[in-house]
C-alpha cells in the first residue's frame, strides 16, 4: 500500500481506489473506464519512466499482411525485426506505453461470428500495453504488472493466479524458471504459479520472426479463498486471463528452429474491457461504463425489450445477442471509420461491410428497428470513447453519413436477395440442396451475410449445399493470396532478418550513406545532370545470411559503404541502373531493385562474375527512370496542394505511388470529382508549373517540423532530422514561428527525390479518377510527353464523338445501318474509357456517348416496331379470324420478329400465333405467343420446345410468350409440328 500512497501524494492517482463515480458511469463505489485506463498509462509514464505513446491507425501501416491492427504491438514490429531506420523516432524508443486500437475480424484474428453469442468477444477492443525495447525485462515487467493489480487498482492477491512457460523437450526449451523465480519473489504462492506448454505460454509473431515465452496473470471471478487454479487456461469464464506478460528473446528461423535474439524485449497486453469488467465487479463486458451507454442507446432508438444479458437458450429470438452485435459493431465502425477504413469490396473494407452488413440486419430483423438507429448511436460512442481517442470527435459526422448510405444500399440489397432466394427456391427441384453457386453471389456480391442465407433457407425447410460452398471459398481465398506470394522467394535476399542486422551492427558495419542519391543538379542547357558514385562493398547477402563472396550467377543483395541509388520508400519506386568493379570495367552488374532494412540500403544484383566484400564499384542510376520519378514525385506534391485548394481542407491523403510512368493518389472525399473540380485542379497544377517555382528543401529536427502549420502527413514514422520539401517557399520562411507561408503552398515531410524547379514537370494530366470505397478516390495521373499526349488523344476523340452525333442526327429510317451507328457508339464508348486521356474530358464523352445510345436504340425500336406493325397487316389480312396463325416470314432480327408476334395478338386478341423466320446464316428464328384464353392447356414455352426440337434447337419462355432457334433443314418438319401441337391443345 506504500506504492499506491506515494502515487497518490504524487497526484498519480487523483482520486483514492473508492473512487468517486460520474452518475452515468459505473455503480456506486467503481471506478469509470476512463479512469481505468489513464491510471495504467499515467502509472508507467510518471512512475516507472515510460513514453505515452498515441494509439496508432487501425489500418495497418506499411504491413500488407494485416487487414486491421490486431494487438498493441503491431506499430513496433520495425523495433522487434531491427528493420528501424537508425535515426527515426521509432528506433530511440526504450519504454513505452499506450491504448492501442485493435480490430480483430477477418484474418487469423477473426472474432467476428462470436460477436454477441457471449459476453466478452469483440471485434473492436483497447489493448492497454506497455514495452521495453532492449531496456528491462522479466524482473522488472512482472515487478511492474503486480503493483500495478494488487497496489494501484488493489485486486485481491488471492485472486490472481499466474502462468509461465512449461518448456518443450522436442524445440530443446527449458522451462522458463527465471520467471517463476521472480513471482514467487514478489510473493506468489507456489501454488498459484503454475507452468503451461507452447500453446499456451509461447507467443509468436508468425511463422517466422522474433517470440518467446509467455507469462500470464489471470483472475478469479468467484474468490471467496478457493483454490481455483485447475480452471485456469481451461476456458472456464470464472477464472479469465486478464494480462499477457511476452518476453522475446528468440527468433523463428524459415526453418524452423529458434535462435537466441541478440536484443531482448518485453510486449505486454491487457484487453481494457476484461480489466474494467474486473474493476466495476462485473460478470460480461457489455455490463461495464464501455456498453452500457450504447445499450441504452439501442433501447431508446429501437423501443423494444430492454438488454437483460442474457445468451444461449434463455435469450428468446435473439434479442440479447442483437444488443451486443449492434453495440460492439457500431463501436468497431467509428474507428475504423475515422481512420480511413471504409466499407468497400476488398481487404479490410470488405471486412469492415460486412460488419456494418451484420449490425444493420439484427437492427432490423431482430430488433425491428427504424432504419438509422445505427448511425444515431454514434454520438453516443464518441461520448464513451471521444476522449482517449479524439479523432473520434472530429470525424462524427462523416461517420454517421457513411453509415447511413450503407445502411440504405443493404437494405436494397436485402429485399433483392430475398428475390433471388424466391426465384431459385421456384425453380429447384424437390429434395435438393440450395445452390452453392447461387449462395456465394449472394455471399460475394450482395454481400449477404452467410448465417442470414442459411437462416432464410432454414425458414424455407431448404439446406445449403455446405461442401460446394466451402470449396467456392476455398478457391476464392487461394486465388486472392496467389498474387503476392510470387515475389516473396526475393526476399530472402533484400530484407535483411535480424540475426543478419545485428551482425551487421556488433561488426560495426557502418549504415549505408544514401546521401548522393540527392547530389544531382541542372547542367548549363537545363538537363538534370547525375554524378556516378564510387563505393566499397561492404557485405553480402544471400539466402539469409551474410556472405564475403558470391558467385557468378548468383542473386544477392549488395551493402555498399555509400550509394547514389534510391531505395523504394515513401511510395517512391526504387532505382534501377548497373554497377561496375573498378578492377573490371567491362563487366556490368545491374542492379534490378533497391531496398533499405535498418539503416542499410540492399541493392539486389544477379553476379554476372564474382563479387566479393572490398571490391570498388561505381554505380550509375538509370538517369531516364530517375528523372520520370522527380517529375512524378514532385507532381504528387502539386497534386496534393491543388486538391485541397479546389476541395477544400477535407481531402486527407491515404497512399500514393509513385513510378516513373504515372502518378497514383489516394485521398478522402465525399463524393467522385465533378468535370469543373478535375478542370480547377488541372488548372492549380499548371498554373505552379508555369511559374517554375523553386523546389526548397531542407533537413530540420523533427520536433521543429511538427510546427509548421498546414503541415501534411505527420502520422507516419519518419527519421530525425527530417526533410521538409516546400514549392516555391524557402524552408526558413514556413519554419517562422505563426507562419502562414505554408498554407498557401505545397508543404510535405518527404525522403523521396525531387525537381529543382518544377517547370520540369511540363504537364499534368489526371487520366483516372474513382472511389476505391465510398469516401475514398483514387486518382492517376501523368506528367511530362505523357500529359501532353493524353490530351492530344483527348482531342481526337472528341473529333470522333462530334462526327458520330452528327451522323446520328441525320436519323436514317434504316435499321441495319441504325444498327451499324449503335455498334459504333458502343466501341467508342470503350475506347474512350480504357484511353488515357484528360478524365474531365472522359466523362464528358461518356456523358454524350450515354445519350447516342439511349437515341440509337430508341431509334431502332421505333424502326422495328414500325416494320412489325407491317408485316402484323399482311399476316392479318393473309389469316383473316383464325384461331392460330403459324406462318414464315422475313424478320432481321428475334426482336422485330418477337414484335410481330406481339403485334398481331394485340391486334387480334383471340388467336395464338407462332412464326417462323430463316435467316441467311442457315438459321431460323422462332416466336410464339398464345391467347390467354387458352390458357393453361395451351402453353406457349411447350409449343416452342415442340417445334424447336425438330429443328435440332433449343426454345424457352413463359406459358403465354416464348422464343427460340433451330436449323433451317428442320424446318417443315418444325411447321408441321406447330400445327400439330396447336390442334391437340384446341
Amino acid at each position: 500500500m506504500a506504492a499506491a500512497g506515494w502515487l497518490r501524494r504524487r497526484g498519480l492517482l487523483a482520486v483514492p481506489w473508492r473512487w468517486r463515480c460520474s452518475p452515468r458511469r459505473g455503480g456506486a463505489g467503481c471506478p469509470p473506464a476512463g479512469q481505468i485506463r489513464d491510471t495504467f498509462l499515467r502509472f508507467f509514464e510518471e512512475r516507472h519512466g515510460h513514453r505515452r505513446l498515441p494509439s496508432a491507425p487501425v489500418r495497418p501501416r506499411g504491413d500488407s499482411r494485416l487487414l486491421f491492427v490486431n494487438a498493441g504491438m503491431n506499430q513496433f514490429k520495425p523495433i522487434f525485426l531491427g528493420t528501424a531506420h537508425p535515426r527515426s523516432e521509432l528506433a530511440q524508443y526504450r519504454r513505452v506505453v499506450n491504448s492501442q486500437k485493435c480490430v480483430r475480424a477477418g484474418g487469423k484474428h477473426n472474432d467476428l461470428e462470436d460477436v454477441g453469442r457471449d459476453t466478452y468477444h469483440h471485434t473492436f477492443f483497447e489493448m492497454l500495453g506497455n514495452w521495453s525495447f532492449g531496456d528491462y525485462f522479466k524482473e522488472e515487467a512482472c515487478s511492474m504488472a503486480w503493483e500495478l493489480l494488487t497496489e494501484v487498482y488493489e485486486i485481491p492477491r488471492d485472486r490472481l493466479y499466474v502462468t509461465y512457460f512449461g518448456g518443450d523437450p522436442s524445440l530443446g526449451l527449458c522451462a522458463d524458471e527465471e520467471c517463476r523465480d521472480v513471482w514467487l519473489r514478489l510473493g506468489v504462492p507456489a501454488s498459484r504459479v503454475l507452468p503451461f506448454p507452447l500453446k499456451d505460454n509461447f507467443w509468436e509473431m508468425g511463422d517466422t520472426g522474433p517470440c518467446g515465452p509467455c507469462s500470464e496473470i489471470h483472475y478469479d471471478h468467484v474468490g471467496g479463498g478457493r483454490n481455483a487454479a485447475a480452471l485456469v487456461n481451461q476456458g472456464s469464464p470464472d477464472v479469465v486471463e486478464i494480462w499477457n506478460l511476452v518476453f522475446m528473446q528468440y527468433n523463428r528461423e524459415v526453418e524452423g528452429n529458434l535462435l537466441p535474439l541478440p536484443q531482448h524485449h518485453v510486449d505486454t497486453g491487457m484487453g481494457l474491457e476484461r480489466l474494467v469488467t474486473v474493476l466495476q465487479s462485473k460478470r460480461s463486458n457489455y455490463d461495464t461504463d464501455l456498453f452500457t451507454p450504447i445499450l441504452d442507446a439501442i433501447h431508446k432508438g429501437c423501443r423494444g425489450p430492454s438488454y437483460q444479458g442474457l445468451v444461449g437458450d434463455a435469450d428468446v429470438g435473439r434479442v440479447n445477442m442483437a444488443y451486443r452485435v449492434v453495440a460492439d459493431h457500431v463501436r468497431t465502425l467509428c474507428v475504423c471509420i475515422t481512420d480511413g477504413i471504409y466499407p468497400g469490396f476488398s481487404g479490410a473494407e470488405l471486412v469492415l461491410r460486412r460488419i456494418l452488413r451484420r449490425a444493420v440486419r439484427f437492427c432490423s430483423e431482430v430488433l425491428h428497428a427504424p432504419p438509422g438507429l445505427l448511425a444515431s448511436l454514434v454520438p453516443t460512442v464518441v461520448e464513451v470513447l471521444g476522449d482517449a481517442y479524439p479523432e473520434l470527435t472530429k470525424n462524427a459526422d462523416q461517420i454517421m453519413d457513411i453509415i447511413n448510405e450503407n445502411e440504405v444500399a443493404f437494405l436494397s440489397s436485402l429485399e433483392r436477395g430475398r428475390r433471388i432466394i424466391e426465384r431459385t427456391v421456384q425453380q429447384m427441384e424437390p429434395s435438393t440442396d440450395f445452390p452453392a453457386e447461387v449462395a456465394w453471389s449472394l455471399y460475394g456480391n450482395l454481400g449477404f451475410p452467410l448465417d442470414l442465407i442459411n437462416l432464410m433457407l432454414e425458414e424455407k425447410g431448404i439446406g445449403l449445399d455446405s461442401a460446394a460452398f466451402d470449396k467456392l471459398a476455398l478457391e476464392d481465398a487461394k486465388r486472392k493470396a496467389g498474387g503476392p506470394q510470387a515475389g516473396q522467394l526475393q526476399d530472402t535476399n533484400v530484407s535483411l532478418d535480424v540475426h543478419s542486422l545485428a551482425q551487421l551492427q556488433s561488426s560495426n558495419v557502418p549504415a549505408t550513406d544514401d546521401s548522393p542519391k540527392y547530389a544531382y543538379t541542372l547542367g548549363q542547357h537545363g538537363q538534370y545532370e547525375f554524378s556516378p558514385c564510387q563505393a566499397t562493398v561492404l557485405m553480402l547477402y544471400r539466402d539469409q545470411s551474410l556472405q564475403k563472396e558470391v558467385g557468378a550467377g548468383q542473386r544477392c543483395g549488395v551493402i555498399l559503404d555509400r550509394t547514389n541509388f534510391y531505395a523504394e520508400q515513401g511510395g517512391q519506386d526504387s532505382d534501377q541502373g548497373y554497377m561496375i568493379c573498378l578492377e573490371q570495367q567491362d563487366i556490368l552488374f545491374p542492379v534490378e531493385s533497391v531496398h533499405l532494412c535498418g539503416g542499410y540500403v540492399i541493392h539486389e544484383v544477379t553476379a554476372v562474375e564474382t563479387l566479393r566484400v572490398g571490391h570498388q564499384v561505381q554505380l550509375f542510376v538509370d538517369e531516364a527512370r530517375r528523372l520520370g520519378c522527380m517529375r512524378n514525385h514532385t507532381a504528387t506534391h502539386l497534386l496534393n496542394f491543388a486538391l485541397r485548394h479546389v476541395l477544400g481542407d477535407n481531402p486527407e491523403q491515404r497512399g500514393s505511388h509513385v513510378t516513373a510512368e504515372r502518378l497514383r493518389f489516394d485521398f478522402d472525399t465525399k463524393s467522385p470529382m465533378t468535370v469543373e473540380q478535375l478542370q480547377q485542379v488541372e488548372q492549380v497544377v499548371q498554373d505552379v508549373i508555369k511559374r517554375n517555382e523553386v523546389v526548397h528543401i531542407a533537413e530540420v529536427p523533427l520536433t521543429l517540423a511538427r510546427s509548421v502549420r498546414g503541415l501534411r502527413a505527420m502520422d507516419e514514422g519518419y527519421p530525425d532530422p527530417v526533410r521538409i520539401v516546400s514549392l516555391g517557399v524557402p524552408v526558413e520562411s514556413v519554419l517562422t514561428c505563426d507562419s502562414e507561408a505554408a498554407m498557401q503552398t505545397s508543404v510535405e515531410l518527404c525522403c523521396g527525390t525531387h525537381l529543382l524547379q518544377t517547370g520540369a514537370v511540363e504537364d499534368l494530366t489526371i487520366i483516372g479518377e474513382r472511389q476505391l470505397v465510398k469516401g475514398i478516390s483514387r486518382v492517376i495521373a501523368v506528367t511530362g510527353q505523357q500529359a501532353k499526349q493524353a490530351r492530344e488523344v483527348g482531342k481526337c476523340l472528341a473529333v470522333e464523338v462530334d462526327s458520330l452525333s452528327l451522323r446520328m442526327q441525320q436519323r436514317s429510317t434504316s435499321i441495319p445501318e441504325m444498327q451499324n451507328l449503335s455498334k459504333e457508339v458502343g466501341q467508342l464508348t470503350k475506347v474512350v474509357a480504357n484511353t488515357a486521356m484528360p478524365q474531365w474530358q472522359r466523362k464528358g464523352l461518356q456523358t454524350v456517348l450515354k445519350a447516342l445510345q439511349r437515341t440509337a436504340n430508341t431509334a431502332i425500336k421505333k424502326l422495328e416496331l414500325q416494320k412489325a406493325e407491317e408485316k402484323a397487316k399482311q399476316l392479318l389480312t393473309k389469316h383473316c379470324n383464325q384461331p392460330v396463325i403459324i406462318d414464315t416470314i422475313s424478320a432481321d432480327s428475334l426482336s422485330i420478329l418477337m414484335k410481330v408476334v406481339n403485334q398481331l395478338c394485340d391486334k387480334s386478341p383471340g388467336t395464338s400465333v407462332l412464326l417462323l423466320s430463316p435467316q441467311a446464316s442457315g438459321e431460323v428464328l422462332c416466336a410464339c405467343q398464345v391467347s390467354k384464353n387458352c390458357l393453361p392447356v395451351f402453353s406457349a414455352a411447350d409449343w416452342a420446345v415442340a417445334v424447336c426440337t425438330q429443328m435440332e434447337g433449343k426454345a424457352g419462355g413463359s406459358p403465354v410468350v416464348a422464343k427460340g432457334s433451330g436449323n433451317a433443314k428442320g424446318m417443315q418438319r418444325a411447321l408441321t409440328a406447330a400445327r400439330t401441337f396447336a390442334q391437340s391443345k384446341l
